[in-house]
């Protein structure tokens, strides 16, 4: 009896484990919104991405270099005779113009000497005139007077002679220009090794660059240059070839390049470290971002947006500038192309545009 009471117990909790385990299944196959089953009958979800407009911009081709600055006229100044500076007449980054005095020295001795020589003409243009008025009456031999006369002629180039020689003691600028640092003091005894300052004139500043040999023949004298220093921070200058060496450096393999750069503030100083950006040439096209372009072995290819679904587009190439991509071919001005979001983006795969988009360059 206790064995057929077992087998009955065991019977009954496996109807119960039966009904529950009916139960359970109905229970998931009822609620097909939830897990994997639900993703599949609600279907793949859109990709959200960032898309950038097609535009049609200028492209420049250019050359980059480095280079120095240089005055337009730059010379030191040298007195042209020796002696002790008296004065010094010019403060340092003072504007002068041509034939302003800079520097005197002493004098005295140059004076006495000229003081000298106009008597010394004095004497001898008066010797001469009595000569002549006694040739007038045969008293005097012509050779007399034209002994005369050119002891005369004699005593006026002493005294030019002295003249310059007094108008050397005063040191003049040879041109307009702004003057640099006093490299003496009043009293020292200078030479005409001596530097006293320099001189630099620098209401235009030519930028001396070196350039690859590769692009002789393409740099022509009147091309734009645009150049930019640290020191100036966004800031650039403009201006244009001047001048082209018309030799290659053997060793460097490149060639120099000088452009005249308007400089009427004198922001720009001679010596100065430059980035020198030459245009070479300029023409419209259109770009999109280098960040857009996918590469697939030999074919590079961008996702447009039609529709809320992402169309692949095959496309060409063109230059590359600052970030942007020229497309020779397969796109058209005005289109929208995927800049962001690409890594799980197929060919009519749905998308979703994000709200901030590209700044300024997007189309919803």
């Amino acid at each position: 009896m206790a064995q057929v009471s077992l087998v009955k117990q065991l019977a009954a909790a496996g109807v119960v484990l039966l009904a529950l385990g009916g139960g359970a299944l109905f229970h998931f196959r009822s609620e097909p919104e939830s897990g994997a089953e639900a993703a599949v009958q609600r279907g793949p979800q859109a990709i959200p991405v960032e898309v950038a407009l097609v535009r049609e911009e200028t492209l420049r081709r250019r050359v980059e270099a480095v280079g120095t600055t240089l005055a337009r006229q730059a010379v030191d100044i040298v007195p042209l005779a020796s002696g002790r500076v008296e004065s010094i007449t010019f403060v340092p980054g003072q504007r002068v113009a041509a034939g302003d005095i800079l520097v005197r020295l002493d004098e005295e001795i140059q004076q006495a000497e000229v003081a000298e020589a106009r008597a010394t003409l004095r004497e001898a243009q008066l010797a001469y005139d009595r000569a002549v008025k006694l040739r007038d009456n045969n008293t005097v031999a012509q050779a007399t007077v034209d002994d005369l006369e050119a002891a005369r002629d004699a005593a006026q180039a002493r005294l030019d002679g002295a003249s310059r020689l007094l108008a050397d003691r005063t040191v003049r600028a040879p041109f307009a220009g702004i003057v640099g640092l006093r490299q003496v003091d009043v009293g020292a005894r200078v030479d005409d090794d001596t530097v006293l300052t320099t001189l630099d004139d620098l209401t235009e500043v030519e930028v001396e660059f070196a350039v690859p040999e590769i692009f002789y023949g393409q740099i022509a004298p009147d091309q734009t240059v645009s150049v930019s220093g640290v020191a100036f921070g966004t800031r650039r200058f403009t201006g244009k070839v001047a001048t082209i060496d018309s030799r290659i450096d053997r060793v460097a393999r490149s060639f120099r390049v000088r452009a005249l750069l308007p400089n009427p503030d004198l922001t720009l100083p001679a010596g100065m470290f430059l980035h020198v950006e030459l245009i070479l040439a300029e023409r419209e096209a259109l770009t999109i971002p280098e960040e857009a372009i996918l590469a697939e072995g030999p074919t590079t290819f961008v996702f447009t947006t039609e529709d809320g679904r992402a169309t692949r587009r095959d496309i060409e190439l063109g230059q590359r500038d600052l970030g942007r991509v020229e497309v020779v071919a397969g796109l058209a001005a005005g289109e929208n192309v995927v800049a962001s979001g690409l890594q799980r983006l197929r060919d009519g795969a749905p998308v979703q545009i994000r709200a901030d988009g590209v700044a300024g360059s997007a189309q919803p």
